[in-house]
């Protein structure tokens, strides 16, 4: 499939993070930068509104995930990276802002979701579909919240 195409598909559109994913190079990392624009927006808003479109984007994502993965026909392609946006708002969910943890949340997330220790990669090997494509970077955005939330109490 073309460049052109994902971007004409509005389910390959959201998929590959808005363009984001069609990255040649690290896509997964690509994904998360396209996220910071969205968490500097909602880091604005209530700490519950975050919350709410966090959790919206992975029960969506899990949807998207799935149809993309479908119409590609391949599992968890690399340039879904959908999941990766989703993760780093799990990451950020209730750290207060400062250039510091952004760019601490930024590493410690694609630090879980690259080297994936367990039970991720397990959760990466063994869980199918859209649910399998989000579920080991909502976890990987968990651990990287843990380790912040500690860091910033």
């Amino acid at each position: 499939m073309t460049a052109t195409q994902i971007l004409k598909d509005p389910i390959l559109l959201l998929a590959f993070g808005f363009g984001s994913g069609l990255s040649k190079k690290m896509p997964g990392t690509m994904g998360t930068l396209a996220a910071i624009p969205l968490y500097l927006a909602l880091v604005q808003a209530s700490d519950w509104i975050y919350l709410a479109i966090t959790l919206i984007s992975i029960v969506v994502g899990i949807l998207i995930c799935d149809k993309a993965a479908e119409k590609l026909q391949v599992h968890d392609y690399g340039g879904i990276v959908w999941d990766e946006i989703a993760g780093f708002l799990i990451t950020m969910c209730w750290i207060p802002f400062s250039w510091e943890s952004l760019l601490l949340g930024f590493a410690l997330f694609r630090f879980f979701d690259i080297l994936k220790p367990w039970p991720i990669k397990w959760l990466d090997q063994h869980v199918e579909g859209g649910f399998g494509i989000m579920l080991d970077d909502v976890v990987a955005g968990i651990f990287a919240n843990l380790l912040m939330y500690f860091w910033f109490l």
